[in-house]
């Protein structure tokens, strides 16, 4: 099996929605026995706390139903996945700080990098922003985790 953890600043906008996309995207490929995912924040703050609302909203509006609760990144992830992919440079940087060995930081790279139509170094940050900033990350976060799933399969 396959293990995939997304990671984002706070696990409750871009990390906890690639994670649901990417389980609607393995479902549909009836691939549930061979890829697993999960998420998590490299800060703490919103631990135990659901998705923002905002972001449940805009991607319930898509079909997409947000039910992880947040949760740092733990050293054991570093064991556990074999694909670590973070949503913008500073969690990439945040990711090799934590990894436990040079084996577990070759695991960590950029979500962006599976994006086949939208040509982004990252995934922004929609926290702070309107409507439009959810809409562009679910944008972003669906070409993204296609790419991924076909990469995958490979």
């Amino acid at each position: 099996m396959k293990r995939i953890l997304f990671v984002c600043l706070g696990n409750i906008c871009r990390s906890s929605s690639a994670e649901e996309i990417m389980r609607t995207y393995i479902k549909r490929a009836g691939l549930e026995h061979d890829i697993e995912v999960d998420s998590a924040g490299i800060s703490s703050f919103h631990h135990g706390e659901p998705a923002d609302e905002r972001m449940r909203a805009h991607a319930a509006r898509r079909g997409y139903h947000i039910t992880h609760l947040s949760r740092p990144v733990r050293t054991e992830d570093f064991y556990n996945f074999d694909l670590i992919l973070g949503m913008d440079d500073r969690n990439i940087d945040a990711l090799r700080e934590k990894a436990p060995d040079i084996e577990s930081e070759r695991k960590i790279q950029r979500m962006t990098d599976y994006c086949r139509v939208k040509v982004v170094d990252y995934v922004p940050d929609p926290y702070y922003g309107g409507a439009q900033g959810f809409e562009n990350v679910l944008d972003i976060l669906e070409d993204a985790c296609e790419g991924l799933l076909d990469a995958v399969k490979q």
